[in-house]
């Protein structure tokens, strides 16, 4: 088996919903461009808010967000379910980041990012068992 080495998300402005999920996730950060990546993004016209990929890193797999022209909202297949402990709070916090609220069930709370991708705040396990 393998394990999870990133997670892709497909989108019109990654250096945008990069930072909406540095923000979002605790432990995460946009990845640092050295020297030598900013020449390159230079040499293409493009700098770190318009490169077409843009990288979080964090405590577990690292998010990527790259660019796709023609990219349908409707076509979003991945997703990630948080673990919370309190989850209105990071409801709350996500909404303030730009999120909105799909649907409220009993132990989840269905969201969207900044450009429509959903994700699921989950009550911590203990929670859900009790």
């Amino acid at each position: 088996m393998g394990v999870i080495n990133q997670i892709v998300f497909d989108c019109e402005h990654p250096a945008a919903l990069a930072r909406f999920w540095a923000n979002a996730l605790d432990g995460y950060a946009l990845r640092e461009y050295d020297q030598l990546e900013l020449v390159r993004l230079a040499v293409f016209g493009l700098t770190p808010e318009t490169d077409p990929t843009v990288m979080v890193d964090g405590p577990g797999p690292s998010l990527c967000f790259q660019n796709v022209d023609g990219q349908r909202h409707d076509n979003n297949r991945v997703h990630l379910d948080v673990e919370v402990a309190n989850r209105q709070p990071e409801v709350d916090r996500l909404r303030e980041l730009g999120a909105s609220i799909d649907r409220v069930l009993p132990t989840y709370t269905v969201m969207r990012d900044p450009e429509g991708n959903q994700l699921c705040l989950v009550d911590k396990r203990e929670a859900m068992a009790a």
